[in-house]
C-alpha cells in the first residue's frame, strides 16, 4: 500500500501506524527494567547523518532501557558485511543490497524499514548531455552501484524500453566515484538515490532522464543478525519502534531535520530538504504486500543475474517486529 503523506486521511493513517508500531513493545515478554538489569548491549551499524543522528534530533535516542554501541561506516555494504561477520546486532541498508548478501547465506533478517518515493531514484545525464530520455541510453555506458538499486534501476529501465539489459555497457561505481566520473564526461549516465540526486541536479546542473517509478520498491531495510533477534528481541523490538516514530516525526520537521543533519554531514541544506522534500521517507510494516513486492523485484534482479540465486523473499524477512501494525 503507497500512502501520500500529503493526504490529510494519509497522514492520519501514518500516525496510527506510528502508534501502533510503537505500542508493539508492550506485549513482549521482557520489561525495560528487566533489560536493563540484563545490561543488554545492541551493536548498532550507521552511517553519519542517518539513524543515530535522526533519534537524537526527533528526541528519541534518551532514556534508553539498554545500551547502544554506535559504529559509523562510511556506506551500507560493510554495514552488511559487519551483521554477516557478527560483529553487528542491527543495521540498515537497502532491498537489493540487503539481498544480495542474504542470498550469499548471510545470518540475517530484515526486520522493518521505510520506504521512499521511488522517482527519488533516478539516471542522471549531463546537462550539455545529446541523451534526453530512457530511450537514448542504449549503448551508453551507465554508471551504478553493483548488486544494488544503481545497476538494479539501469537494467529495468532499459527493459522497459523494450532494450536488453546488454544493450548498454555497465560501469559498476559508487557514489563518489560515479559523480566525479558524471562531471568529467567519462560515463554518460548515473543511476543513484537521494541526497546524490538532489546534489546534482541543484549544485552540478545534472538533468534526470528515468527514474524509478513502478520499477523499484525503494525500500530501506532495518536488518538484524539471527542472533541478535534471539537473544536481545526486546531490545531490538524497542530500536525498531523508535526509529518508526522518528521517521514520522521528521516529516512534520523537514526543515529542522535537514538543518540538523546539514550541520552534522556539511552537505548543503538546500539539497538535503529537497532530498527529503522529494523522498518523504516513511516507515512500512513488514506485510505480505511488502513481501509480494520485493519478491517480484527479487525474481527480476536474479533473471538480471545481480542475485546469485532465486530467493523465497518471505524466509528473509521476521514479520513479527511489525506484525502489529495497522495500515487500515
Amino acid at each position: 500500500m503507497n500512502i501520500d503523506p500529503s493526504d490529510s486521511k494519509s497522514r492520519s493513517r501514518m500516525r496510527n501506524l506510528g502508534a501502533a508500531l510503537f505500542g508493539v513493545a508492550v506485549g513482549i515478554a521482557m520489561t525495560a527494567s528487566a533489560m536493563a538489569a540484563d545490561t543488554i548491549t545492541l551493536r548498532v551499524g550507521d552511517q553519519k547523518g542517518g539513524n543515530r543522528s535522526l533519534l537524537e534530533i526527533a528526541g528519541l535516542a534518551k532514556d534508553l532501557p539498554y545500551k547502544i554501541e554506535w559504529s559509523e561506516f562510511p556506506a551500507a555494504a560493510p554495514i552488511l558485511e559487519a551483521l554477516n561477520a557478527g560483529a553487528l546486532d542491527v543495521g540498515y541498508t537497502g532491498d537489493l543490497a540487503f539481498l544480495t548478501v542474504y542470498a550469499a547465506g548471510a545470518p540475517i533478517k530484515a526486520i522493518g524499514g521505510a520506504r521512499a518515493d521511488a522517482r527519488t531514484q533516478a539516471i542522471l545525464v549531463r546537462q550539455d548531455s545529446p541523451i534526453k530520455s530512457a530511450a537514448d541510453l542504449k549503448g551508453k555506458r551507465l554508471a551504478g552501484t553493483r548488486g544494488g538499486w544503481g545497476q538494479f534501476l539501469i537494467d529495468a529501465t532499459l527493459e522497459k524500453g523494450g532494450n536488453k539489459i546488454e544493450d548498454a555497457i555497465f560501469a559498476p561505481l559508487g557514489p563518489v566515484d560515479a559523480k566525479i566520473a558524471l562531471v568529467a564526461g567519462s560515463i554518460d549516465g548515473w543511476a543513484v538515490w537521494e541526497p546524490y540526486v538532489s546534489y546534482a541536479t541543484l549544485k552540478d546542473n545534472a538533468r534526470i532522464v528515468a527514474n524509478g517509478e513502478g520499477l523499484t520498491p525503494t525500500i530501506t531495510f532495518i536488518v538484524a543478525s539471527d542472533g541478535a533477534i534471539a537473544t536481545k528481541r526486546a531490545a531490538v523490538q524497542d530500536l525498531v519502534q523508535r526509529l518508526n516514530k522518528a521517521r514520522l516525526w521528521s516529516l512534520d520537521h523537514l526543515a529542522e531535520y535537514a538543518k540538523s543533519t546539514a550541520e552534522l554531514t556539511k552537505l548543503p541544506e538546500d539539497v538535503l530538504l529537497g532530498a527529503y522534500t522529494a523522498q518523504r521517507t516513511s516507515p512500512i510494516a513488514i506485510d505480505e504486500t511488502i513481501v509480494r513486492e520485493v519478491q517480484e523485484a527479487s525474481d527480476r534482479a536474479t533473471r538480471y543475474g545481480i542475485l546469485s540465486r532465486k530467493l523465497d523473499v518471505g524466509k528473509a524477512v521476521d514479520r513479527s517486529f511489525t506484525a502489529a501494525a495497522n495500515l487500515n
